[in-house]
């Protein structure tokens, strides 16, 4: 008996002590310690409690509001609660799209800490969103205080803040009081953490680095043109390389910069000269590709377009051959409209040819004809059809191919996922500038065939697609005699795939959660969310039982429409 009690007592102090020592997980020890799981931005997991037998049985566990619904905000219309939470230093921590921080406890949701950094809500922003923090540890273990764990943060109004990872408070070290101004520029995406460096771009400035201890200014690295680094960057910490995918009319590029000192060490235009808006907003993924056996350190930059770039990681040569294609001619004289462009020969995730009257869609004869009209009537040459005064059809629209939710890459298979917009746009010249509208039916359903929205798996070994699934029901859409069918719908939000052979996705406009297998792309689970889940889900273990929670943001799309909210829901399996 004294035996068996001793080994209990041995037991239950092994677990508390592994169960301490997971709190107190550094951000590179963490099971999503990036908003991209990890610093390549692969976000896979190696956790395998729920998987493929069980994902039947998740259920909530827990459910937290942060209370930010856009009262007496200007630009409320265009709110979008995208964050990516993060877990580390036994806390979770998350951004509301006004850039409010909160810290949870990851086992409970019960609100441990939360900072407002006040942003100026009479201002109007283009896009009202976060889509997350970036936490950070100081390695110099002779330094001590307060702010050695840090939270940071860029926001809307063009600061960027450190905070006591433990407390929520300004570090006071940093900067002016805990603030570094940007000159203004919104930021919509978590900083980048290289060493001692906090990296930061924005929606119209260059990219940025400053020392995460005091915030002093380290680099800069001025974007060429109109060009933006509003995506999320990825590092290499081994090679000291950060990679930049930039946005712009002139400059929609990947480009590799020496982290300690941001000089430009290799750079590929991924478009020439943007009249469509098909700016890159996809993280770029490092991953070991194998090629006839061998590892070899890659890149992946999905885009907009639907295509999916490869280049070596460290020399920045394309792994899969780039081809320069003839593409329509504009017919604007004072349209400088390139006369190529860049294809990969990688699998495109969308359809490059025209969209051709006779694939019109709609549910009557009369919605049909009216959107083979509209395909009759407007220029429609295919992907990269020049806008001109007289209306172009752009298929698919400037939400994507793959928007800023970016990819999710399992190594052990060699498969990239994606979610996928089809949706076809009408892009028109006019006095002030470009307008952009829906290609749509008059009961306001897309005039292309469905799927509108897919998830899309893409076999790297094979350079081919080994499954493509509509993500989304068209139910709630259209009249109420339309079809309520899983066709596909517009998505935003990207993917997460787990060790447990699981595609976690929410992304559609239905508000629904789902899980796919990984290895068929069936549905095998799904939750009605009580709002959009245009974020990218997470996953982590927490508790002194180490479960493992499944993580998604539900708080709409004001670009989609979906329903607005403010919540934080954590699914688990019945204990």
């Amino acid at each position: 008996m004294r035996i068996t009690h001793n080994l209990r007592m041995l037991r239950g102090l092994f677990l508390l002590a592994l169960a301490c020592a997971v709190q107190a997980q550094s951000p590179d020890a963490s099971d999503w310690g990036y908003y991209g799981g990890d610093a390549f931005g692969q976000r896979y997991s190696s956790l395998a409690e729920i998987d493929r037998h069980n994902v039947e049985k998740l259920a909530v566990a827990w459910q937290f509001r942060t209370g930010e619904l856009g009262e007496g905000f200007e630009s409320a219309s265009t709110l979008g609660f995208a964050a990516t939470p993060l877990v580390a230093f036994g806390l979770l921590y998350l951004s509301t799209p006004t850039d409010i921080v909160v810290a949870l406890d990851p086992a409970t949701g019960r609100q441990r800490w939360r900072y407002d950094p006040r942003v100026d809500r009479k201002r109007s922003y283009a896009e009202a969103t976060s889509r997350g923090v970036s936490i950070w540890e100081d390695r110099d273990v002779k330094r001590t205080g307060p702010c050695r764990r840090r939270v940071f943060i860029g926001t809307l109004d063009g600061r960027l803040i450190a905070l006591n990872a433990g407390t929520g408070t300004p570090c006071t070290d940093f900067g002016s009081g805990g603030v570094v101004g940007l000159g203004g520029e919104a930021v919509t995406s978590p900083p980048t953490l290289y060493d001692s460096l906090v990296i930061v771009g924005s929606r119209n400035g260059p990219v940025r680095a400053f020392d995460a201890r005091t915030g002093a200014s380290q680099w800069t690295f001025p974007a060429a043109g109109a060009a933006n680094v509003e995506a999320v960057m990825s590092v290499d910490e081994d090679r000291g390389m950060v990679f930049v995918p930039t946005a712009g009319a002139d400059a929609n590029s990947l480009v590799a910069l020496e982290a300690k000192t941001g000089k430009r060490l290799w750079q590929h235009p991924l478009l020439h000269r943007d009249l469509w808006g098909f700016g890159i907003a996809a993280q770029p993924a490092l991953v070991d590709l194998e090629l006839n056996g061998t590892p070899i350190p890659a890149v992946l930059q999905a885009t907009k377009s639907g295509m999916l770039f490869v280049f070596a990681r460290h020399s920045g040569n394309p792994m899969f051959p780039i081809v320069e294609q003839r593409v329509p001619r504009s017919r604007q004289r004072t349209d400088r409209a390139s006369p190529t462009q860049p294809f990969p020969v990688t699998p495109a995730l969308v359809a490059q040819n025209p969209a051709e009257p006779l694939q019109a869609w709609g549910v009557t004869f009369w919605d049909r004809a009216k959107c083979r009209a509209k395909l009759k009537r407007y220029r429609n040459e295919g992907v990269y059809t020049p806008p001109d005064e007289q209306g172009a059809i752009l298929w698919p629209g400037d939400l994507g191919g793959v928007n800023w939710g970016g990819i999710a890459f399992d190594a052990r298979r060699q498969r990239v996922f994606a979610a996928v917009n089809h949706l076809p746009m009408l892009i028109t010249l006019t006095a002030h500038g470009t307008s952009r509208e829906g290609l749509l039916s008059p009961l306001g359903l897309p005039c292309t065939p469905p799927p509108w929205g897919t998830l899309v798996s893409v076999d790297m070994k094979k350079n081919e697609i080994v499954w493509q699934v509509p993500l989304g029901s068209t139910k709630g859409m259209g009249p109420w005699f339309a079809p309520a069918r899983n066709f596909g719908t517009p998505n935003m939000g990207g993917p997460m795939v787990t060790a447990g052979d699981l595609v976690f996705v929410g992304a559609a406009m239905d508000s629904q959660f789902r899980a796919f297998d990984l290895e068929t792309g069936r549905e095998l689970w799904k939750y009605r969310l009580p709002a959009g889940g245009q974020a990218t889900p997470m996953t982590y273990r927490a508790g002194q039982d180490h479960r493992q929670y499944v993580l998604i943001a539900a708080g709409g799309n004001g670009e989609l429409g979906t329903p607005r909210g403010d919540y934080v829901i954590a699914f688990a399996l019945p204990r």
